[in-house]
C-alpha cells in the first residue's frame, strides 16, 4: 500500500503493510522555529573512516543546528579523523569489525546509544545536517522510518556516476517488483528512525558494508514498518575518495536483495 504526502519540497511517501494513518500538514520544521525536544533529544549516527578532511565541517554543522547527541563509530582510520572526533567533544568509539554496515549494526546495539529518534548519516560532507529536520517532523508525525530520497520531487544528487545511477535503479525496480514497495532510492544512508524501529530491526540486519542501506529498507518492509520518502539533495563529497566500490558493492547489493527474496 502506497499513500502520498504533500510536504513543502517535496512528495513523502508512506510505504507500509498497513499505511493507514494521515500525516498532519507541514507548516514549520524544527529548523525553521525554537528545536522541539524530539529534535534536540536525536541521537546522530556517524560511522567514519579517514575522514579527518571533512568531519570536522560535519560535526560543527550538527552543533551549531543544536544537536549534541553524536555517536562515531571509527572504522580503526588510518588518519585523525577519531581524534579530531574526540577533540570535539562526541562520543566516539572504535569499530570491532570492518565495513559501513557492521559500522552500523555495532551502534545500533551499542548500551551507550541514547535519544529517540536515532539518525544514520555519513561523515563526508554530501548530506546536509538541516535536512535532519524534515527527518525528523516526519517521524514526530507517525513514520517509524523516514528515509531522504534523491529521486523524488525536491531531491537530486550531485554526486552518483552513472554506473551507481543505473545499479540504483535496477535495484530499485528490483525491491518495488518483489516486496511490492513503492521506493525510490535504496542506496542512500540518510534517514531517521524510531528507536522502537531500530530494536525491531537490529536482529534481522546482517550486512557488513554498503549493502546495509538495502537491508534495512527491505526489512523494513517485512517487519511491517511505516516508511516515509523525503526529498533529499546529495552534495559532492567535500574531500577525498568514496570507499564505495561500484561493481564490488553493487554484486553485494544484489546479494542482499536475493537473499532477502530467498529467506
Amino acid at each position: 500500500m502506497s499513500h502520498l504526502i504533500r510536504r513543502k519540497g517535496g512528495v513523502g511517501r508512506i510505504m507500509a503493510s498497513q499505511a493507514d494513518f494521515a500525516l498532519a500538514p507541514v507548516n514549520k520544521g524544527c529548523g525553521e522555529q525554537k528545536l522541539k525536544p524530539t529534535c534536540t533529544n536525536a541521537a546522530v549516527i556517524i560511522p567514519t573512516l579517514n575522514e579527518e578532511k571533512n568531519i570536522i565541517e560535519v560535526i560543527e554543522k550538527l552543533r551549531h543546528l543544536g544537536f549534541t547527541n553524536i555517536l562515531v563509530v571509527d572504522g580503526n582510520s588510518k588518519d585523525r579523523t577519531a581524534a579530531i572526533a574526540k577533540k570535539l567533544g562526541v562520543h566516539v568509539i572504535t569499530q570491532n569489525g570492518s565495513g559501513k554496515g557492521d559500522a552500523l549494526r555495532q551502534a545500533f546495539s551499542y548500551y551507550g546509544l541514547n535519544g529517540d529518534p536515532i539518525v544514520m548519516m555519513d561523515a563526508d560532507g554530501s548530506m546536509n545536517p538541516e535536512e535532519l529536520f524534515r527527518l525528523i517532523e516526519t517521524i514526530q508525525q507517525g513514520a517509524d522510518l523516514a528515509k531522504g530520497s534523491r529521486f523524488i520531487r525536491g531531491g537530486y544528487t550531485k554526486d552518483m556516476t552513472l554506473i551507481r545511477r543505473i545499479g540504483n535503479s535496477l535495484f530499485v525496480l528490483l525491491v518495488n517488483l518483489i516486496w511490492s514497495t513503492r521506493y525510490t532510492d535504496l542506496c542512500y544512508g540518510f534517514a531517521a528512525f524510531k528507536r522502537e524501529a531500530i530494536e525491531k530491526l537490529y536482529p534481522h540486519l546482517k550486512s557488513r558494508n554498503f549493502e546495509i542501506e538495502t537491508e534495512i529498507f527491505i526489512k523494513a518492509k517485512t517487519l511491517g514498518l511505516r516508511v516515509v520518502e523525503v526529498p533529499s539533495v546529495e552534495l559532492p563529497r567535500r574531500h577525498g575518495k568514496s570507499n564505495l566500490k561500484a561493481y564490488k558493492d553493487g554484486f553485494k547489493i544484489l546479494r542482499t536483495v536475493l537473499d532477502a527474496f530467498m529467506n
